[in-house]
């Protein structure tokens, strides 16, 4: 079985392309924290190509940007090439087979970005005394 979860931030923009055929591609960059601390109490980061193909990567190019928090479900593929001085080269892509959107979109309307459905600042709302509720 080859399957990955991933979860973090892009570390650029995304950039949507066409194959010859029509098909959407999304190629991504996500920065990953890794669980547990280092020798000098820090966190590592691995970083992470990711494709996304269809549907997916169109959805992905027009509702992310760099920063955004994603959280990806796919495989891992492995390929080897040839880099331009002559000598080979090794990659690990992860082919996204489902990307959920962890963070909105951040139209500078307010300071984190997260809206309620009706499109109100979540930072505008109000607590709600317990007691108060029907249930």
């Amino acid at each position: 079985m080859n399957k990955v979860y991933l979860i973090g931030n892009l570390t650029r923009d995304p950039e949507l392309s066409t194959t010859t055929s029509g098909v959407s591609v999304c190629r991504l960059s996500i920065a990953v924290s890794r669980r547990f601390a280092n020798a000098d109490g820090g966190r590592d980061t691995d970083f992470f190509n990711v494709s996304a193909w269809r549907a997916t990567a169109e959805n992905c190019a027009k509702y992310l940007k760099k920063g955004s928090k994603i959280a990806v479900v796919g495989s891992i593929q492995t390929r080897n090439y040839e880099k331009s001085d002559g000598t080979k080269g090794f990659a690990v892509d992860i082919v996204a087979d489902e990307v959920e959107f962890l963070s909105t979109r951040n139209d500078g309307s307010t300071e984190s970005g997260v809206t309620t459905s009706s499109g109100a600042p979540v930072s505008d709302l109000q607590p709600v005394d317990d007691d108060s509720l029907p249930f």
